[in-house]
């Protein structure tokens, strides 16, 4: 699975801390590490700002920034293959995210 070139951002939404940690309430498709999908799921529906917030949050409740896709790649390996979001590689990175 590979992120998509043309993420969009996610404009006109308010999000609180509450809305934030709903992100942390999903459960993954069979075979996807609950990490991972918690990741790609934030990345894929949060402006950075908020990802960062997320970020902040996921790290401080025990979830593993470095979790692998099926194809052994993180979530930081895949932003990180998108040149256009190095806001979203800076912030998994100052986290401390493989």
């Amino acid at each position: 699975m590979s992120l998509k070139k043309d993420k969009q951002k996610v404009l006109g939404e308010f999000f609180d801390e509450e809305r934030i940690r709903g992100f942390l309430i999903a459960q993954a498709p069979a075979g996807v590490n609950l990490d991972f999908h918690l990741l790609e799921r934030a990345y894929r529906g949060m402006q950075a700002e908020n990802f960062a917030t997320f970020i902040e949050i996921f790290k401080a409740e025990g979830h593993d920034l470095s979790a692998k896709n099926a194809n052994g790649k993180t979530l930081s390996d895949l932003v990180g293959e998108h040149s256009a979001f190095t806001e979203y590689a800076e912030i998994l990175a100052r986290a401390g995210a493989n």
